[in-house]
């Protein structure tokens, strides 16, 4: 974040209180491309709050990796220089594990089970985020996981020795206990690193397949249903706070609808972008039984690993889950 030109540290300055009144441009960095369907309930999010919010604020979204990188977005909102941005919840994971519970293998495995995860997460997140100066407005799942590679993959024994697209620190864990190399990859990168060579297999959803237009460098998707990591936008709290009441209520309000529209809008984008990957000539199957149960055996123990790392709060949560 050194280099970031001094015109966008004066746009994000500009966003916190003190400032004056008519200065309240908020540009929105996102890491994703433009018709991704986070990126187009974001889109939705944005009008919304523009047009009730009036004079006391416009937002700017810069999609696809395009003002920040991914993940630079949370401490670039942290620190002020943007008011708000997008990023992948699990990508926190590494300074709390209470971020990564949505990316534990098998833990979740239905938008229903995801929605239970997410209200027993939600707290947690909240204080966490707060700790930061920051505050959620909004989570929204991606569709389920599902593992893809450049040729047929029919036993755990076949991934050894691959290099995996990983995202996270979960990912990274699932690749080591299947035998497999972790590279950090983000999903613009995709296609260069699969094409290059640097990995040969991947673990992700229908949708980000469909981005990245998986059918020009793999040829098979196996649909686990692993697990429905989510996005978040969050906001600097000194900048929130700083807008009119009329305002932070029209923000609230198009980030509780944006939410609601983006759970549904996720399950409809599941079917949608499964059958495309299958229009451009993606072979999809349902993994074999050694598949299945060699990833079960990988969930449970990551999601005992997340449970002694993420301690007290960690047992509250999975309890809350549970119930």
């Amino acid at each position: 974040m050194k280099h970031l030109p001094t015109l966008l540290l004066a746009a994000g300055a500009i966003a916190l209180p003190g400032m004056a009144a008519a200065q309240t441009a908020w540009d929105m960095p996102t890491p994703y491309p433009e018709g991704n369907f986070h990126e187009k309930n974001i889109a939705q999010f944005v009008e919304e709050v523009n047009q009730a919010a009036g004079d006391a604020v416009k937002i700017t979204v810069h999609n696809n990796q395009s003002l920040i990188k991914h993940p630079d977005i949370k401490n670039s909102v942290r620190d002020g220089i943007v008011p708000i941005g997008e990023l992948l919840v699990s990508r926190l994971s590494n300074e709390d594990p209470i971020f990564g519970v949505d990316s534990v293998p098998f833990l979740a495995t239905s938008y229903e089970e995801a929605k239970k995860l997410y209200d027993a997460q939600k707290p947690f997140m909240e204080k966490a985020l707060q700790k930061q100066g920051l505050k959620l407005l909004f989570s929204v799942p991606w569709p389920p996981q599902g593992l893809y590679t450049k040729t047929d993959v029919t036993k755990m024994g076949d991934l050894e020795g691959k290099s995996f697209r990983a995202y996270n620190k979960s990912t990274e864990e699932l690749a080591k206990e299947a035998g497999m190399i972790p590279t950090q990859i983000e999903a613009s990168d995709i296609p260069t690193a699969f094409s290059t060579g640097r990995v040969e297999a991947m673990m992700t959803s229908p949708s980000t397949g469909v981005d990245s237009k998986a059918w020009d460098f793999l040829s098979n998707y196996y649909t686990l249903n692993a697990w429905l990591p989510r996005n978040m936008v969050i906001v600097n709290e000194q900048a929130f706070e700083g807008l009119p009441k009329e305002a932070q209520d029209a923000v609230e309000k198009a980030a509780a609808e944006a939410e609601t529209r983006g759970w549904q809008a996720s399950e409809e984008e599941t079917k949608r972008t499964t059958d495309l990957l299958k229009q451009n000539g993606i072979k999809v199957e349902e993994p074999s039984d050694d598949l299945k149960q060699g990833f079960k055996k990988i969930g449970e123990t990551l999601t005992e690993a997340w449970k002694n790392e993420a301690g007290d709060d960690g047992a509250k949560l999975l309890e809350a889950y549970k119930k």
